[in-house]
């Protein structure tokens, strides 16, 4: 959690604690091959579990992180989840029950769990919370007392302070006396409890407000002491607390590493990443839990978000094929009030409806997780870069990537280490030769990638001839985001556009995902209307919202139309 933004809860386990055993060296970072977390932000369980069963499975993904599932104060605002109240298993996402589920069906799905779980305060509030219990602050009845808090009760004002910061109230939340052994002994209980329901690991929100002696302490008490963990630090330049601290309990968040995504994307040079990592300052990559984007941070303006398009985009691609870390997507949802909570109360009925981004379903984002775990264990190989924004890259004879992010088409020769045959560009879907040299060519559209690994060979390698651009009509162009086997369509109010048939409408070109183009011949002067819709393989029809659109053919050549699909 950021410094001005409020904190997540733990849940609580009644019962004897567990013998304190000497700390036990911590999980150095996410094990196995599959080191891509899911962060399913403010995602109800029921829908963690279908994702888990329809996505992030199939995809690779090694696990998924879901929201505190602990009782905290009642409230549409997303934070309200970062504000304890009690221990209890029951939100506006799910009960016990509904956790316990979704725990089961993700890891029937190959997906082990991680819960965000925050140990280091409680509400600023009174009332009843969300199962039921009555609180007010400093006082959350069968669970903590005043006794239990820090003697500081004002609000840290020092970060340079290292007492402050651990004793005193992040932004007047109750700060557990986490040094106390009845609140070990309890925090202890409750991540015992999510063990027992087959919890694999968890997040520590605001770790740096916690000494890192009471974390191992807390730590060893657990079933399974040596438990996946990674931990809030932050580690803003001249705080007292940073994140080498935190090395013997867990990885760490390296939040400069998404802060100068950000900056390299948004206005340097791609070419600077070639030695991106430790050489930059970063933690060592062995405890690094990176992102492009976080709950905070896509809200205070720190990093990377959906709306910054390609650049988001393209960060991903490049965060999940450079070997650096454990990487975290980000999945939420649409927002214009930094405090909204999800839609729906975290129920997602479908992907890209009601407001949910879904980007870890996003064809360019999913695709590059089975990438990342291909070429797991190789190193960079085959650098390119042309001084500027256009770069390329191998894992050893495992993947090969390449990035544009120019506003013009890059065509090249690259020279790779991978196994000659036919691959499948998982950006794409284009089949791609490689030749007994090692060497491909290819042609890159502006803000484009492509992707090249072992594991993806079966590939339709057909491919269409490109047809001549009417003399009169319309290119249509619209940004859109599609999970495999879904496709762009346009339809309208004439003939060339079906007469709003569905069964007529047009399919898009996706090879400049993900903008879709379509360059469709129409009489000069002819007025239309048109609406773009969206089909599944099983020929289902999702619509865009919103009134139909309208344009004119000019009297010569075409009308372009840069269009955005509408939620």
């Amino acid at each position: 959690m950021a410094r001005k933004t409020v904190a997540a809860a733990l849940a609580f386990m009644a019962g004897a604690a567990v013998a304190v055993t000497a700390p036990t060296s911590a999980q150095a970072s996410a094990p196995g091959g599959k080191d891509v977390t899911a962060v399913m932000f403010e995602w109800n369980f029921n829908s963690v579990a279908k994702a888990c069963t329809d996505e992030l499975g199939p995809d690779g993904y090694g696990y998924v992180q879901v929201s505190p599932p602990n009782e905290h104060i009642q409230g549409t605002s997303w934070w309200t989840a970062y504000q304890p109240v009690s221990y209890k298993i029951g939100t506006k996402l799910g009960n016990r029950t509904d956790f316990k589920n979704m725990v089961d069906t993700c890891h029937a799905a190959g997906v082990k769990v991680v819960a965000d779980t925050v140990i280091n305060h409680m509400a600023n509030a009174s009332g009843t919370g969300t199962a039921g219990s009555s609180f007010s602050k400093y006082d959350y009845p069968g669970t903590y007392s005043a006794a239990d808090m820090d003697d500081c009760t004002s609000t840290i004002t020092d970060y340079t302070n290292r007492w402050q910061v651990q004793h005193c109230e992040m932004g007047g939340l109750p700060d557990l006396d986490t040094g106390e052994e009845y609140v070990r002994k309890t925090i202890a209980g409750y991540m015992n409890d999510l063990l027992s329901l087959g919890v694999d690991g968890f997040r520590i929100d605001a770790a740096k407000h916690i000494d890192e002696v009471d974390l191992a302490n807390i730590k060893s008490r657990l079933t399974s002491p040596g438990v996946y963990w990674k931990q809030e630090t932050i580690g803003a330049s001249g705080e007292a607390v940073q994140p080498t601290e935190y090395y013997n309990t867990g990885d760490v968040q390296e939040f400069h590493y998404a802060y100068d995504l950000k900056r390299v994307f948004n206005g340097e040079k791609l070419a600077y990443l070639k030695n991106f990592g430790e050489a930059w300052g970063y933690v060592s990559s062995d405890k690094a839990s990176v992102f492009v984007t976080n709950h905070d941070t896509e809200r205070n303006g720190a990093t990377l978000t959906y709306k910054d398009g390609a650049n988001y985009t393209l960060a991903h691609v490049f965060m999940l094929a450079w070997p650096y870390g454990s990487p975290d997507v980000h999945s939420g949802y649409e927002f214009s009030d930094n405090n909204a909570g999800g839609p729906n109360n975290g129920q997602v009925k479908a992907c890209y409806t009601d407001g949910w981004k879904c980007q870890h379903a996003w064809r360019e984002i999913a695709s590059m997780v089975k990438f990342r775990n291909t070429a797991a264990g190789t190193a960079v190989t085959n650098w390119w870069d042309n001084g500027n924004n256009q770069i390329a890259f191998g894992r050893g004879d495992k993947a090969y990537v390449v990035i544009n992010h120019e506003g013009s088409t890059l065509t090249r020769t690259f020279q790779t280490s991978l196994p000659a045959g036919s691959y499948c560009d998982v950006q794409s879907g284009k089949g791609v030769t490689v030749d007994s040299a090692g060497q491909f060519t290819a042609t890159l559209g502006a803000n484009s990638a492509l992707a090249l690994h072992v594991g993806a060979k079966n590939c339709d390698t057909t491919t269409t001839p490109t047809a001549p651009a009417p003399a009169t009509g319309a290119s249509f162009n619209v940004n859109a985001t599609t999970q495999w086997g879904e496709n762009i369509y346009v339809v309208g109010n004439n003939s060339a556009l079906g007469n709003w048939n569905t069964s007529n409408a047009l399919k898009l070109d996706p090879s400049s995902y993900p903008v879709w183009k379509l360059d469709v011949s129409m009489s000069a002067g002819a007025s239309f209307e048109y609406k773009y819709i969206r089909k599944d393989a099983s020929g289902n029809v999702t619509w865009e919202s919103g009134s139909n659109r309208t344009a004119t053919v000019p009297s010569s050549g075409l009308i372009t139309l840069n269009d955005t699909w509408r939620n």
